[in-house]
């Protein structure tokens, strides 16, 4: 059903699980594998047999070890805008799906490899995980959206020292800035991460939708602004099969069956 050349993509019990398929060299990002997972993000986020995507990386060493190095060394200006661009647009679909993401992180997540476990909704790391944003030492910047995301995440002093130093983190202390929820033995990442994602699809796909979009955009602007969309997002619930069947069953005592749509 979804083919493509540098991911791998399956789907079961509404739960789609994509992989980024490059171990030869560590999940690097190269232009193809870009434009695959800007197309495959929003293929999956209007599939309606989708409720929730996990992205992780093949392998055991890497989730995605960074942009792909030798394909960005030739670069001129122009050409450097426009591949930060394209990643910031493929980031952009995982960020803009309706569907939540959760980020399985197993090994490296560094440069492009932290950009876009910070796309995803939620990030799950394993005990091996190595974080960081190593440009500097390449003489660029983040340029995945990268100076933006980390320092919306992790806060303004944080993100400076990272981006500064270039220094690579454990799992540990992602945890501790609050840039993964979770960390997990290596062994147990992806059963932890599909319990997490059959919990979040046994929620009401409309609901789900609505939180993120109050979130996400809550974020973006000042106080007042956002609650004012969080009200007028928590009046449309009420139009929703979701908010009928969920008070519904509480009133009832029983556990709510939600419809996908």
């Amino acid at each position: 059903m979804y083919t493509y050349e540098n991911l791998l993509v399956s789907l079961e019990e509404k739960i789609a699980t994509v992989t980024i398929n490059r171990p030869k060299v560590l999940n690097a990002l190269n232009k193809e594998t870009l434009l695959e997972v800007k197309a495959a993000f929003t293929a999956l986020g209007s599939d309606p047999g989708v409720k929730v995507i996990i992205l992780t990386g093949a392998g055991e060493k890497a989730f995605v070890a960074g942009a792909d190095i030798a394909f960005m060394q030739p670069l001129n200006a122009i050409e450097g805008f426009e591949f930060g661009r394209l990643g910031q647009e493929a980031f952009m679909a995982i960020e803009g799906c309706p569907k939540p993401v959760i980020a399985a992180i197993n090994g490296f997540a560094l440069g492009g490899g932290e950009e876009i476990c910070m796309a995803c909704d939620l990030r799950i790391a394993a005990e091996n995980a190595k974080f960081g944003q190593p440009e500097i030492n390449l003489g660029i910047i983040p340029g995945f959206a990268g100076t933006q995301r980390l320092t919306r995440l992790v806060g303004k002093t944080a993100a400076k020292y990272y981006i500064y130093t270039g220094d690579m983190f454990g799992a540990e202390e992602a945890f501790r800035l609050g840039l993964v929820n979770k960390v997990v033995p290596l062994a147990d990442l992806m059963a932890e991460a599909k319990a997490i994602a059959a919990k979040i699809a046994s929620k009401g796909a409309v609901s789900l939708k609505i939180a993120k979009s109050a979130i996400d955009v809550g974020i973006e602007t000042d106080f007042n602004t956002g609650s004012i969309h969080e009200a007028e997002l928590f009046g449309l619930c009420f139009a929703s099969a979701d908010q009928k069947e969920g008070m519904k069953a509480f009133l009832e005592k029983r556990k709510a069956e939600f419809i996908d749509k």
